[in-house]
């Protein structure tokens, strides 16, 4: 199939601005009528057909800013729609939310639904089927024609846009280093299937942090989990090698579902078996016992999110030509460890 002409190829092709040919094609008389017609004969030569993101774009400004997230049961998605939304009512823009329930056909029908002039830019975290599929023709598009996306969390280098992240990798390091410290030796992973980005990277910075003590990698002490609903039957499993001291979790559902069966197994926590988890939410705060955990600092995260999207919506972009490299920015997000009664 041949690949659908964009504006920025356009823009490239005859060395005017993006907003130059935009305008072009709109007719308007801000640009002279040569280049117009030439725009317009180029454009129609090779059959670029403007859609409703490319109209809506310069046509007029909705104020509002899409957030497309994987679930809402996580108390870090809650915590970075808070922080997108006290910056976005600061500057007077509204927000959509809405779920992709971690599906790529959901994500896909809700960026086309909110790209239909209904919203001015983006704000997502990819869902597990989009990560798996490393399927981003949508996400492409909308960019294309200049509608700007900043990722959050779950990202991928194949997009080149901004993005705010962790270091998932260091932080899983430094909680797993923690429980060495306390002189646990027997540390397992209850970690999510590997496409999902930052699942992969925690079991990294796990890896790596027991091969630099020199403890002996053992992968039958990594359960990988697709679905919370069913992985009380792994976790107990698991459970079963009496010589486990710790179990690091990606995430605080896993570590809520760890200490229930341990629990039922007759395990002490944190006297037979140390507990610490990525994110610090409510669950965390108010267990029994209460969860060591890696704050992820949502809060912040959406509150950089949404001033880097917001920033992109208010620049002169008019003044951008195409020979300019776009100069994207990735943001990292410091973690912290909030130690708590699950390791001590």
């Amino acid at each position: 199939m041949k690949k659908k002409v964009t504006l920025k190829q356009i823009a490239k092709e005859l060395d005017v601005s993006i907003s130059t040919v935009s305008k072009s094609l709109r007719n308007s008389l801000e640009i002279g009528e040569e280049t117009r017609l030439k725009v317009q004969a180029f454009a129609k030569f090779y059959h670029y057909k403007p859609n409703n993101i490319a109209l809506s774009l310069k046509n007029r400004k909705t104020k509002t800013i899409g957030i497309i997230i994987p679930e809402i049961v996580h108390y870090f998605f809650s915590t970075v729609i808070n922080g997108i939304e006290h910056v976005a009512n600061e500057k007077g823009y509204s927000v959509i939310i809405c779920l992709s329930d971690d599906s790529f056909d959901k994500e896909v029908l809700n960026m086309e639904l909110l790209a239909n002039g209904s919203i001015d830019g983006f704000i997502m975290s990819l869902s597990k089927e989009t990560q798996q599929k490393k399927d981003f023709h949508h996400i492409s598009e909308v960019i294309n024609q200049g509608m700007p996306v900043v990722m959050f969390d779950r990202v991928t280098n194949a997009i080149h846009c901004d993005k705010v992240i962790n270091n998932d990798e260091l932080a899983a390091y430094e909680a797993v280093q923690s429980l060495i410290d306390k002189g646990r030796r027997k540390i397992a992973l209850v970690t999510t299937v590997d496409y999902v980005s930052v699942g992969k990277l925690r079991t990294d910075g796990y890896t790596k942090a027991l091969l630099d003590n020199k403890i002996p990698f053992d992968e039958n002490r990594i359960i990988k989990i697709e679905n919370i609903d069913n992985c009380g039957i792994k976790i107990e499993k698991l459970l079963e090698d009496k010589a486990i001291d710790a179990v690091f979790a990606v995430n605080e559902l896993f570590a809520v579902t760890i200490i229930k069966t341990a629990n039922k197994m007759g395990i002490k926590v944190p006297e037979d078996l140390a507990v610490i988890a990525f994110t610090d939410g409510i669950i965390s705060k108010y267990s029994t016992p209460t969860i060591t955990t890696i704050s992820q600092r949502g809060m912040e995260m959406g509150r950089v999110a949404a001033k880097i999207l917001i920033e992109r919506l208010e620049s002169e972009e008019d003044e951008l030509e195409e020979d300019e490299e776009e100069v994207y920015k990735t943001v990292v997000i410091e973690t912290r460890l909030i130690e708590r009664e699950s390791t001590n």
